[in-house]
């Protein structure tokens, strides 16, 4: 038997019939052959040769178009791929305007009420107090410096209620005075008396 008989035998279709009509013995219960010997290797098919191909590989610098003195074009396809590409690249979208809802317009205008009616009281207390008049002081008296005292505690003295610094301002005014050393023990000071 030849190498191709051999191998038709081997094939079995559904009758269980090789090629030759003999019925194959193969492994036990299934039905199928055992090959008696491996099928000689056959060429593969034939390739149809291309005029003007080599299946050679190219030396690298052949396939450089400059070094030929060829410009390479570049296909139509690519270049609508190229720009197909383009127009699905992600565009920069300006993020949607902030859209308050009614309670959030509620929370800012009522922030905005009181922060604004806090500015207001605070300017208001300021301007209070830069406009309030000072004590009202409706007569003075003379008092002499004794050893240890100082222009503070002649002010607190002789005007405990009154702010002691509104008082040596005003000691320091009606006589005379550019500062503590001025002062000196047995001198005489005009001390004004607020109401």
């Amino acid at each position: 038997m030849s190498t191709a008989e051999l191998a038709a035998d081997a094939l079995v279709g559904d009758t269980g019939y090789g090629a030759a009509g003999h019925r194959a013995t193969g492994y036990a219960g299934t039905g199928r052959p055992a090959p008696e010997a491996a099928p000689a290797p056959q060429e593969g098919p034939r390739r149809r040769r291309i005029p003007g191909s080599t299946t050679e590989p190219l030396p690298i610098r052949g396939c450089a178009g400059e070094v030929l003195g060829r410009h390479v074009a570049e296909p139509a396809a690519l270049r609508q791929v190229a720009r197909n590409q383009e127009l699905r690249r992600p565009r920069e979208v300006e993020a949607p305007a902030l859209r308050l809802t009614r309670r959030g317009r509620m929370l800012v205008a009522f922030v905005s009420v009181l922060i604004f009616g806090s500015a207001i009281a605070v300017l208001g207390l300021r301007i209070a107090g830069v406009l309030e008049t000072g004590p009202e002081f409706s007569s003075t008296v003379s008092v002499q410096v004794g050893p240890g005292q100082s222009l503070w505690s002649i002010a607190q003295e002789t005007n405990p209620e009154v702010d002691p610094t509104v008082v040596i301002d005003k000691i320091a005014d009606l006589n005379n005075l550019s500062g503590p050393a001025d002062l000196s023990p047995g001198q005489t000071l005009q001390i004004p008396i607020a109401r």
